[in-house]
């Protein structure tokens, strides 16, 4: 596709008055949430001298967003997002404050718990963005596919630099200015966010009728979480064994940077996917998203352990693998996200994709562990990619299990119209098949 056709895709999604703004103020608030957790961890360890306290704070936050969230959503979907979601933003503000002054002024332990677990009100700007694309082009599959791409990039250049500005300033200037510079970004990029009245979809009353089932109980929607859980252990699997290889080979402040290399692969390849128009149903190309994530994913583990038997280890031939396999994560989430809007009535619409959320929040914490007892078991010499890969395969034969033949599904997307809602009121058609 020439550039000026991959160019005009991404333009025309701002002619809608508001889309600009909610965009900048979407990226402002979606910042921190690269930066709260490694905030939290260099501020707690480093002031209470104990990583295993920081560990635990922040693994409860984690706990406390899985149950938190997809009811915040819920009441998104519910009263309207400038409604819940600024006045959520600030609790949670709150409680990182909360945290700060407590570990400032030496309180007992449980204080941080309590304060951390509050911040777990923090609203998914991610998928209120995406809600809003959806709102806005209805009826322009090329456009919610593209929209959809350059959400998903933009998750993946926060995630790529929260953490690099957060360790910065954390010990650059204070161990307390990464949290309270997160906090900063957070409220005033929800605030302008939510100020973007016209892109904001209308919320839907709950009269019982109109809402009906839970995402959860949704045909189809379990084995799209199982997928996200998968590929979440990707995630949190590669973050840990990178930092441990980097460590192993004595270079353990290069990690950031070769783990961008893959944040910025998975980035530039959510682009250019986004500027593509693609054929077929959702459910085929997921599968084959899923397919080649797994075959790329074998790339670190590869490289790391041929490097490792050839020249002692070289983190730039890993940071090679790295980039290259993570040009297949942003299309599998691309496609992931629109399937799951297909499947859940715009009523619940940013609930289903905080459950998508929630399901990669968890597969990161248990990629993280499993990645930490493979590099215990096996050291840090390249093998423990192999659960990196194991969590990339697995993706892909969850998805094969639900859809084994790759069927359209739209007698299935039909079943997820909630009684008293037409198919016109869903967020896409039926049916994506072009």
């Amino acid at each position: 596709m020439p550039r000026t056709s991959r160019l005009r895709s991404y333009r025309r999604l701002f002619a809608p008055a508001g889309t600009l703004a909610f965009t900048l103020g979407n990226l402002l608030a979606r910042l921190p949430m690269g930066m709260f957790t490694v905030s939290a961890v260099i501020m707690i360890a480093g002031v209470r001298g104990s990583y295993a306290l920081a560990g635990a704070v922040t693994a409860c936050g984690l706990a406390c967003t899985a149950l938190v969230a997809p009811m915040t959503a819920r009441l998104v979907d519910r009263y309207g997002q400038a409604r819940i979601a600024l006045p959520a933003t600030t609790v949670a503000v709150l409680g990182s404050v909360s945290l700060i002054l407590c570990v400032r002024y030496g309180a007992q332990d449980w204080t941080l718990f309590a304060s951390y677990a509050v911040t777990a009100t923090t609203p998914n700007t991610g998928g209120m963005s995406r809600a809003r694309w959806a709102y806005l082009f209805p009826d322009d599959p090329d456009a919610r596919h593209t929209a959809n791409s350059l959400e998903q990039a933009l998750d993946e250049l926060c995630f790529m630099l929260g953490p690099i500005l957060a360790a910065a300033l954390c010990t650059g200037l204070s161990p307390y200015a990464g949290t309270l510079t997160g906090c900063v970004l957070l409220l005033t990029g929800m605030a302008l966010f939510t100020a973007q009245r016209r892109t904001e979809p209308p919320p839907v009353r709950d009269d019982g009728a109109v809402h009906g089932r839970a995402p959860l109980r949704l045909p189809g929607v379990p084995p799209l979480l199982g997928t996200f859980l998968a590929t979440g252990a990707v995630f949190g699997s590669v973050e840990v064994v990178t930092v441990a290889y980097a460590d192993g080979q004595g270079h353990k402040s290069a990690a950031g940077a070769v783990l961008a290399c893959q944040a910025a692969g998975s980035a530039a390849a959510g682009l250019a996917f986004g500027a593509l128009r693609l054929r077929g149903s959702l459910e085929r190309r997921l599968l084959c998203c899923a397919g080649s994530m797994a075959a790329l994913m074998a790339l670190p583990l590869l490289a790391s352990v041929a490097s490792v038997a050839s020249a002692g280890g070289n983190l730039t031939v890993l940071a090679g693998a790295l980039l290259i396999a993570g040009m297949a994560t942003a299309p599998t989430m691309v496609t992931g996200m629109t399937l799951l809007q297909h499947r859940v009535p715009r009523a619940r619409l940013n609930e289903g994709m905080t459950l998508a959320v929630t399901a990669l929040l968890g597969g990161i914490a248990a990629g993280s562990a499993a990645g930490g007892w493979a590099v215990e078991r096996v050291g840090a010499h390249g093998w423990a990619y192999a659960v990196p890969a194991s969590a990339a395969l697995l993706a892909a034969l969850v998805t094969a299990s639900a859809n084994p033949r790759g069927d359209s599904g739209s007698s299935l997307m039909q079943r997820t119209v909630a009684p008293g809602e037409s198919e016109g009121s869903l967020p896409y058609a039926p049916s994506e098949s072009r």
